[in-house]
């Protein structure tokens, strides 16, 4: 695996890799905002085909759009990322799509967890996104189109938009082909 914009600080001890990000990074084209950011930080490995994505992500979220979790990248145009995002003092459960403009979902969850595992299945354009509290039992939050090309990234992602950093905690982090 390697990093697309490497974090100020992280390391990997076992199955858990801990990422602290760094100041004013986010990942977001265009829409709403009028800005490009491409400085949030991705551990990512290339990928063919068909395949699962699979984490639990626990952070210290508390500025506004803290977030982490997972990313699909085949270029800075082109990208999804998902996962937890801290809006107004609150979790949300987050998915954004991006082919030249960003579009942004959100579902508040009724209190902050201590951890959300995530799960991302490609299947050829498709992208599912779900999520869980428990590691067992999933919710679909979102099936989106992202791009026909076989070969794309996949990994980790966090950042902190508005904020100056924070700690998050990736632990039992796979990606199986289908």
């Amino acid at each position: 695996m390697e990093w697309y914009n490497q974090p100020p600080n992280w390391q990997i001890q076992g199955d858990i890799i801990s990422v602290t990000s760094g100041a004013k990074t986010d990942f977001w084209r265009e829409t709403h905002y009028g800005f490009i950011r491409d400085n949030g930080h991705f551990f990512y490995q290339t990928i063919q085909g068909d395949f699962v994505v699979d984490v639990k992500v626990s952070g210290e979220y508390r500025d506004l759009y803290d977030q982490a979790g997972i990313m699909l990248r085949l270029d800075e145009a082109n990208w999804l990322k998902c996962g937890i995002e801290f809006v107004e003092s609150v979790q949300q459960i987050s998915a954004v799509v991006t082919r030249n403009y960003s579009d942004w979902s959100v579902v508040p969850l009724p209190e902050n967890p201590v951890s959300i595992w995530m799960k991302v299945i490609r299947r050829g354009s498709a992208i599912e996104v779900k999520y869980s509290f428990d590691g067992a039992d999933y919710t679909m939050l979102r099936l989106a189109y992202l791009t026909p090309k076989l070969t794309i990234n996949a990994g980790l992602m966090c950042a902190s938009p508005d904020g100056n950093g924070f700690s998050t905690k990736f632990e039992n982090f796979q990606i199986s082909q289908l």
